[in-house]
């Protein structure tokens, strides 16, 4: 895949680049080892003084790196503008928070006396060079949420995104040095995913982060355990949204819509299945169709779209091919699932019922704006679907009875349980998932703790 800007509104071509060689990525790995080794040692507060410069300037950027962003993917300019705010809000979090969540933990007096010490503690200690591998669909996103706690533990990042948003990738880099962070402590290598096993399998290197697809993340972590290196997954999410008889059904409905086509349904922690309790499917299906058909799709540019072009066009082309699986073999598509004419890669809000265990859509993510309708009869039913999945990122359940809810907490096979709300990232939550979907947690404590060298400090009596 080359590395360039298409506009996916219009498929034109406005940027390429050369990937670098690999002179040009030795000198950004031996920079980045110097860096470590000065950087490591500086406070809390020096680290957080250059993060909360980073935010302030992210802040005066936002306009148009929100253009830019769009202009890379395609996802509507309203919702790439809070997608910068939401990555200043978190470096800030960080900057404020890292202090504590990494300080010094001391064990119980008790066991302390019983091991034979005079005193013990455990402290955090950054591993190093950290590679991250991220994707397109949260291009500012992905990369703060990794890159705020580890240059605040005082890591340094090296960073490989997608090869479609490169001015993203290249703003980030200049972002980090323009608030003052030393030369090296975070480095974009504009290479392409061929160059990522010889990184990795770089000494320099200590761990990795890849947010993207089952495969790439495979990739990712075979070399990593070949090489005895920590990684943080975070993969797909076929995520289920349950609507119990007890919830406000209009309301879930209305937040269904939403929690759907977010950044154009390109998003690991979308719901994608709709599991309705059978006494109010059909009054949650008629409103969430309705919903669905109401949406603005566009020119991402415009103030008031809704839903823009799918990233690329062979995105659309899979996402077509699972609609069109599922028709084949019995499935209703109650609104949608027609590739419209026209430039761009553009999709409409599609929504498919009648879905069976055999069809691809039912065991595949669909990445775009297309949901799939399930009826259940009971909580246990319900369950068993949601469950029915080899990815487990989040989940969303909708019922007003606390033993419903705990019953979900409970049985639900997955990273997250959002109760009478749509599944959302903050900095104050871990995040992550099981089963297909990865391992390890990014952001809160968990997160920023995940590339840290976790040391016992005992000291004799």
């Amino acid at each position: 895949m080359p590395i360039a800007t298409v506009n996916p509104a219009n498929g034109e071509t406005l940027k390429t680049y050369e990937a670098m060689g690999e002179e040009e990525i030795e000198r950004r790995l031996q920079l980045a080892q110097a860096t470590f080794r000065t950087y490591r040692t500086t406070s809390f507060a020096e680290r957080a003084g250059l993060l909360n410069r980073a935010a302030e300037l992210l802040d005066d950027a936002q306009q148009d790196i929100a253009r830019v962003m769009t202009t890379e993917m395609g996802k509507p300019v309203k919702q790439a503008r809070a997608e910068a705010a939401k990555c200043a809000k978190a470096m800030r979090w960080y900057a404020e928070h890292a202090e504590s969540l990494l300080a010094d933990e001391e064990p119980a007096a008790h066991d302390v006396k019983d091991s034979g010490a005079s005193r013990a503690l455990v402290r955090y200690r950054p591993l190093g060079p950290v590679l991250a591998v991220m994707p397109w669909n949260f291009p500012l996103w992905q990369v703060i949420r990794f890159a705020a706690p580890a240059l605040m533990a005082g890591n340094v990042g090296l960073l490989k995104h997608a090869s479609n948003v490169p001015q993203t990738a290249l703003f980030l880099e200049d972002l980090f040095h323009q608030a003052g962070f030393p030369e090296g402590c975070f480095q974009t290598l504009l290479v392409g995913s061929g160059a990522i096993d010889e990184i990795l399998r770089d000494d320099r290197v200590k761990a990795a982060t890849l947010t993207g697809s089952e495969p790439a993340g495979r990739a990712v972590a075979s070399t990593a355990g070949d090489m005895v290196k920590k990684t943080v997954l975070e993969l797909g999410g076929s995520d289920p949204y349950i609507v119990m008889p007890s919830a406000d059904v209009d309301r879930a409905a209305e937040v269904a819509v939403t929690a759907r086509v977010q950044n154009n349904g390109q998003s690991c922690i979308a719901a994608k299945r709709f599991i309705v309790h059978t006494d109010v499917y059909d009054r949650f299906a008629e409103r969430f169709v309705a919903g669905m058909r109401a949406l603005k799709v566009g020119d991402p540019l415009e103030e008031d779209t809704e839903v823009g072009p799918l990233s690329s066009e062979q995105g659309r082309t899979d996402l077509e091919e699972l609609v069109d699986d599922a028709r084949r073999s019995g499935a209703s598509v109650l609104c949608g699932g027609q590739r419209p004419d026209g430039p761009g890669w553009y999709y409409p809000p599609t929504v498919v019922a009648d879905v069976s265990r055999e069809m691809r859509i039912h065991r595949e993510e669909t990445f775009g704006p297309v949901a799939t309708l399930y009826r259940a009869a009971d909580l246990d039913e319900a369950v068993l679907i949601a469950n029915d999945s080899a990815f487990g990122l989040s989940s969303n359940v909708w019922t007003r009875d606390e033993a419903e809810v705990d019953r979900f907490v409970r049985d639900l096979e997955a990273g997250g349980v959002f109760v009478n709300g749509m599944t959302a990232s903050h900095p104050a939550f871990p995040f992550g998932g099981v089963k297909r979907s990865g391992y390890g947690r990014e952001l809160s404590g968990h997160g920023i703790r995940e590339f840290c060298n976790i040391t016992t400090v005992w000291h004799g009596a």
